[in-house]
């Protein structure tokens, strides 16, 4: 028996001229907002991910995300008033993104920013499709009532089902309402990471653990408020195979950081996307960052010299509330910042635990294109046999259809001759013609039937039942 992969299953159905369902990766619906891929990019912040990635992820059918910590410092005028650089470098990387794509755009706004609520009605204002939260828990003072009448689709970034349940309970009792998904981060994430240092190899803590806990914890408010509430895994989801089994798990898609930091629009410079591509596994380690949350980055002389000696820095402004900028040894602000313009003597690269993995730079496009053949391929070989069955049917079918094709032609053609030189001796050949037309073409629109059933069933199967 014929071994079925997603591929050549494919091209087993091209060959057919037949118009038949495509088989892609679910959909990912955020209440009113569709992604045609259930990839969300993640928001990399002090402009690493801003308008020319977004852009170009939502553009492919995903969800580009623009992160808005740090993002004044593509500014000149940032040391003038790093507030108002801010606001102005977001309003324009979000108009900007706008301007380049149709696609689903989302932002990153960090609760523990001192500007987060000016941020966050700039966000507003300007109606990008969902606001990523992160980095605290946000509950108190949100401009729901805002949001909703701007569109504006809500997710909580959480570590585990415990913040999960207490986000919605409260956005229960505080606005009656709750957000529209949750992004479930684990340990295995790059940048600053919700977990204390021992907790990062627990088991208890994976994704593997967590996300099913987050899953069944949202069931109640679904139940309540008649909504689905999709739960997105993010850290350490690498390739398509990791995608699938995570949402095996009730996972509805993935958020994705390091992957598309390697890539062509990638806003960074292109010294910081190849220090990710140089990488080997025991270069990337955790570090205490100067906001006093363990991080996980590429560990280089910045950061060895940083432990060390105190780095001299001006800060220009308390942008994160829970900074100690007078017991750091550097400003992480400065050092993100030197890193995304390629001046890694004076800064370095936050990235997830796969990093190493990466081995190119790579177009978005690519990419995703890419992610989405591994997961159709991780399927396909989940379920095999009920694959094979499908397409050893649909492929004797296919020789019997392309049998009949080439009858119903020839018979045809020999009934257009045969009109053109008609006859009263000629009648009888004539009907006779017609009526073996008629019967291979009765055959050929019930072989047809079948297999479209089948790949239906097929469609059905896949794309809707990942258990």
């Amino acid at each position: 028996m014929k071994e079925w992969t997603f591929s050549k299953f494919q091209s087993l159905l091209k060959s057919l001229k037949i118009q038949l369902p495509s088989f892609e990766m679910p959909k990912l619906i955020i209440r009113s907002k569709t992604a045609e891929v259930p990839i969300i990019q993640g928001g990399m912040g002090v402009g690493i991910s801003l308008s020319s990635l977004s852009s170009a992820v939502a553009g492919n059918g995903g969800v580009g995300v623009i992160a808005a910590n740090g993002i004044g410092m593509i500014d000149p005028n940032y040391f003038k008033d790093g507030r108002a650089a801010n606001i102005r470098s977001f309003r324009k990387e979000i108009r900007e993104a706008r301007r380049k794509t149709s696609g689903v755009i989302g932002v990153n706004i960090m609760v523990a920013l001192e500007d987060f609520q000016e941020l966050l009605q700039t966000a507003i204002e300007e109606r990008v499709d969902m606001v990523f939260l992160g980095a605290g828990l946000p509950i108190k003072n949100l401009p729901v009532t805002q949001m909703r009448e701007a569109d504006v689709q809500i997710i909580p970034i959480v570590s585990s089902s415990r913040a999960a349940t207490l986000i919605f309970s409260m956005w229960k009792k505080l606005y009656g309402d709750v957000p529209d998904a949750v992004v479930v981060e684990g340990p295995k994430a790059g940048g600053h990471l919700g977990f204390k240092e021992e907790e990062l190899d627990g088991e208890a803590f994976s994704l593997e653990t967590v996300i099913p806990q987050v899953v069944s914890s949202l069931k109640v408010f679904e139940k309540e408020f008649n909504r689905s509430i999709p739960v997105i895994a993010a850290g350490g989801i690498f390739t398509g195979d990791d995608i699938y089994q995570v949402m095996k798990l009730g996972a509805s898609g993935v958020q994705m950081g390091t992957r598309f930091a390697a890539t062509d629009e990638c806003d960074a410079d292109i010294r910081f996307k190849e220090a990710i591509v140089a990488c080997n596994r025991e270069d990337i380690g955790i570090i205490k960052s100067p906001v006093g949350m363990p991080g996980r980055a590429i560990i280089n002389n910045f950061l060895t010299d940083r432990t060390i000696k105190k780095y001299e820095f001006n800060c220009p402004w308390q942008c994160l509330a829970g900074c100690h900028r007078d017991e750091a040894n550097y400003c992480i602000s400065l050092a993100l910042n030197n890193a995304r313009k390629g001046n890694l003597k004076h800064g370095f690269v936050f990235v997830g635990s796969n990093a190493y993995r990466v081995n190119s730079i790579v177009p978005v496009k690519e990419l995703m294109s890419e992610l989405k053949e591994e997961y159709m391929a991780s399927l396909f070989a989940d379920k095999k046999k009920f694959v094979t069955d499908v397409a050893e049917i649909i492929s004797s079918l296919k020789d019997e259809y392309k049998t009949a094709e080439i009858r119903f032609g020839e018979l045809k053609g020999s009934y257009m001759k045969a009109l053109t030189h008609a006859t009263d001796n000629l009648s009888e050949p004539i009907n006779r013609l017609k009526k073996e037309m008629d019967k291979v073409n009765e055959k050929l629109l019930e072989i047809k039937g079948t297999i479209t059933d089948k790949v239906h069933e097929a469609y059905g199967i896949l794309q809707y039942n990942l258990s």
